[in-house]
């Protein structure tokens, strides 16, 4: 997913992307640790997208203090 995409959407859309990479992320490691797969790369992209999430969260975190601190 695209930067751009991410920041386009909503906090709560963001926690929910989160969580359900979280979910996925998991069962494509044990899928690799048990030698069914090689998602290596996908594994990587998602773990990539997760850092996006993340940053951009924190961002509107940073910028929401910012604001309140201007008033």
């Amino acid at each position: 997913m695209k930067s751009q995409k991410v920041r386009d959407l909503d906090d709560r859309e963001l926690k929910h992307q989160l969580s359900e990479m979280d979910e996925q992320l998991f069962r494509l490691q044990f899928q690799m640790s048990m030698g069914q797969m090689d998602g290596l790369k996908k594994v990587r992209a998602m773990r990539r997208t997760r850092a996006r999430i993340y940053t951009i969260l924190r961002e509107r975190e940073i910028s929401a203090a910012a604001a309140g601190e201007k008033k």
